[in-house]
């Protein structure tokens, strides 16, 4: 959600397309304001909400809600966000990736994201899975945790981007620079806080011991970022005092979002980390939407005369339910129920009783992030449709 070489929804601003943003016309305020909650202007009111759940409910019985709330709404939410990226990259995957549509740096993102990556990742987690190793599971296990924050900060710097240019802003190289310098560096800062000596942590069953995280690396990663934020906060200054009032409320929300609360300071409060996932899925979701509207308008004329916007949204929109359920309940469930043994061997008791959902769930996530790197690049043609 970028100019430098990996992206997230929003990458795909070119700066030639931006010229006459200005002269369009202005969002409603409802609309306005709706984007706003949904890029993650909703986040600051879950805090306010929260703290009048524990207040009125006491924090046992908000937590038991909001958790039940959350945990279910994964299903139409979540786990769609993770879908429809599949139903995006490989939609006619092969002209993509072999064909003469696109660049030949393109096609090559293309081929590795799309068969490279997801064939070492499953023999990754085959091979954990043959030899039942939790060491092995764990260690992709804590790739997927190390490129979640990545993926997190990248679609905050790209919606950050897009929302500036659907508003007529542009960012010179060195402005768009500070703001992925300080993207980077609370990407860096929260993986390398709290300080681990290496733990033994359990996740999704599988019993492993963490990486070492020394204090030196999060005390020098958070320098970094305090450093980064001051740097961002004087290139935006002087860009408000060179070109005057910046229409960029929203998107420097949608950024300081997905850094601030939803990677660095996610468990500042007990009620919204619960959400965390949900907001950024949202904030993801907004932008296939804004992807697949651009398209579908256009291609509702001539000389396509294909069917309504409205209706490939839909259609997109079950696909992606669809797939999710399939992909993080229907297949883990039916693999670990068939291939499991009910009384687990003490060989296998560290990958717990459901090894097959762990494996397929870190799989999806890490692919996600890879496949995003190359449907929201700004090299990627159909991303002119996010300037629509």
């Amino acid at each position: 959600m970028s100019a430098s070489p990996t992206a997230a929804p929003g990458a795909a601003t070119r700066d030639v397309a931006l010229g006459s943003t200005r002269d369009r016309p202005r969002a409603s305020p409802a609309s306005a304001l709706v984007e706003f909650l949904l890029v993650g202007g909703a986040t600051p009111l879950l805090f306010a909400l929260s703290w009048w759940l524990r207040r009125s409910l006491g924090l046992g019985a908000s937590e038991l809600a909001v958790g039940f709330v959350f945990f279910h709404a994964a299903f139409v939410v979540n786990d769609p966000h993770f879908a429809v990226t599949y139903c995006l990259f490989y939609r006619a995957f092969a002209a993509r990736a072999f064909g003469g549509a696109s660049g030949a740096p393109l096609r090559a993102r293309y081929v590795l994201a799309g068969i490279a990556v997801p064939l070492g990742l499953a023999v990754w987690a085959v091979a954990a899975l043959a030899t039942k190793s939790a060491t092995s599971l764990g260690l992709l296990v804590q790739l997927m945790f190390l490129l979640v924050g990545w993926h997190y900060v990248k679609q905050g710097f790209g919606v950050m981007i897009v929302l500036a240019a659907r508003r007529g802003v542009r960012f010179a190289r060195g402005e768009r620079i500070a703001l992925l310098a300080h993207a980077f560096a609370g990407w860096a800062y929260a993986w390398a806080s709290p300080a681990d000596p290496g733990t033994e942590v359990e996740e999704k069953g599988v019993v492993f011991t963490t990486v070492l995280h020394p204090v030196w690396l999060e005390r020098t990663t958070h320098a970094v970022f305090l450093a980064t934020a001051c740097a961002l906060v004087v290139v935006l200054a002087r860009k408000w005092r060179r070109e005057g009032w910046l229409p960029v409320v929203t998107p420097l929300t949608a950024l300081l979002c997905s850094i601030w609360s939803w990677s660095i300071y996610s468990s500042i409060d007990p009620l919204v980390v619960y959400a965390i996932p949900a907001l950024h899925s949202v904030q993801y979701l907004y932008f296939v939407w804004l992807l697949r509207r651009g398209e579908g308008r256009e291609r509702e004329g001539p000389p396509w005369f294909e069917p309504a916007a409205a209706s490939r949204l839909a259609m997109l929109a079950a696909s992606a339910l669809g797939l999710g359920w399939i992909l993080f309940h229907g297949a883990p469930s039916l693999l670990d129920d068939v291939l499991v043994p009910r009384r687990l061997p003490a060989a296998q008791a560290a990958l717990g009783p459901t090894p097959y959902f762990a494996a397929l769930y870190t799989f999806v996530n890490i692919h996600h992030f890879v496949m995003d790197s190359v449907i929201w690049r700004r090299e990627n043609p159909e991303t002119r449709y996010l300037l629509a």
